[in-house]
């Protein structure tokens, strides 16, 4: 036999497999059939990556074994880890989740959208249909009106107010569709129908729908996920996350709001005097540091507080940070460019002195809008307000030893 023949042929995989067994290194598949690095307990990645080969490219992109990025599920919604996000963009597979009957399954070749009720052509679109009309796309946040948890000092911003995420978002504007279907001067209202076991419905205004809303079909430069709506969705940039109807199939205009379950039974809020607030759409501004927070721990010296500000009102053009529990304030620096209806990223320089104290932060938008403290927005809406448009400044406490730990707060 030859000399070649006598020596063993190894595969490319092989060679892998064996650097990485000798490195504490797993490799395994994904779902997609490649193989990726997976960390042994235990063990640790080699000192020197250069005298190891790596893995072949893949299907899909991953992440590293050591960024275990997470949403904190309950059974109704998933929150987005806010405190360990970089930038304002939220990766899709890391966009919050609010659902009434779970994710549905659909086929797109299936998938229909009928528009009707008080236009002069009824139409059924299909997924091609809605493709074929001309696209737009933006960047925006989209935010549960529930967004606002508190009680505990050991609370992540994520626990917090995880229900908002930012994704540029793809589709047909529904102006387009309206001009398709030839809509009746005298209509004021539509009604959005979902594809869940809920039939989730909402009423919107037909002015917001021509001014800036649009039926969605892709996320972050791809088709939407199943969780935000896949094959298409109601998106109504700033406004509550429920009228943003996902997995939408049906769309009815007339000339009255349709007195749904979601906009008087629920998604109604109590304010003074025992009356009912309905249809509060627009989330109001915002901010909350998620640098430092907890569960952070801090030295003494220079620190960058980071974090993110939104309006569903239009932009925001300050933030303000205070590092003396509110008695002072100071502006911070936003990240360019600053879009409307967006979370703006902003940073402030601050030296902690090793001092126990509070840090906080407000958010301003282009209407003159302030953040509110708890307190004014009990002082406004009364302490039997619900759950609901809950937009308070958030502070965090500094102690002694550096440990980062909410201001719980409660109205009730």
């Amino acid at each position: 036999m030859s000399e070649m023949n006598n020596k063993k042929i190894y595969s490319r995989r092989a060679i892998l497999a064996a650097s990485a067994a000798a490195a504490g290194i797993a490799l395994v598949k994904t779902t997609a059939g490649q193989l990726v690095h997976a960390l042994v307990p235990g063990d640790k990645p080699p000192a020197d990556p250069t005298t190891i080969q790596g893995v072949p490219s893949g299907k899909i992109g991953t992440r590293s074994p050591f960024e275990q990025l997470v949403k904190k599920p309950s059974d109704i919604s998933a929150r987005t880890p806010l405190q360990h996000l970089v930038g304002t963009m939220t990766p899709s597979d890391l966009h919050f989740e609010r659902h009434h009957a779970g994710v549905p399954f659909i086929d797109p070749d299936r998938y229909q959208l009928l528009v009707h009720g008080m236009v002069s052509r009824p139409t059924v679109f299909t997924l091609s249909d809605l493709k074929r009309l001309p696209s737009f796309s933006r960047i925006a946040f989209l935010e549960c009106s529930g967004n606002f948890r508190t009680g505990k000092e050991r609370m992540t911003p994520q626990e917090v107010c995880g229900l908002t995420s930012q994704s540029e978002w793809t589709g047909v504007l529904l102006s387009t569709l309206f001009r398709e279907v030839g809509i009746d001067p005298r209509a004021s209202w539509f009604l959005a129908e979902g594809s869940d076991a809920a039939k989730m419905t909402r009423s919107i205004p037909v002015a917001k729908g021509i001014r800036d809303g649009m039926i969605a079909y892709g996320q972050n430069g791809e088709a939407l996920r199943p969780e935000q709506g896949y094959p298409a969705r109601l998106f109504l940039p700033g406004w509550e996350g429920n009228t943003s109807v996902k997995w939408i199939r049906r769309i009815e205009v007339s000339d009255q709001p349709f007195m749904t379950r979601e906009e008087t039974s629920k998604y109604t809020e109590s304010i003074k005097g025992g009356k009912i607030r309905q249809f509060s759409f627009d989330m109001d501004a915002r901010s909350i540091i998620t640098f430092p927070a907890y569960p952070v721990k801090i030295t003494k010296g220079w620190i960058e507080i980071r974090g993110i500000a939104w309006s569903g009102r239009g932009k925001i053009t300050k933030v303000e940070i205070s590092t003396d529990a509110g008695r002072h304030w100071a502006p911070a620096l936003l990240q360019m460019p600053v879009l409307d209806m967006a979370h703006t990223y902003f940073r402030y320089i601050w030296k902690w002195n090793g001092e126990p104290t509070e840090i906080r932060s407000r958010a301003v938008d282009d209407t003159g809008y302030e953040q509110p403290t708890l307190d004014q927005l009990v002082a406004a809406r009364g302490k039997e307000m619900g759950g609901y448009h809950l937009n308070p400044v958030t502070s965090w406490q500094i102690k002694r030893d550096g440990e980062v730990l909410l201001k719980p707060e409660k109205w009730k």
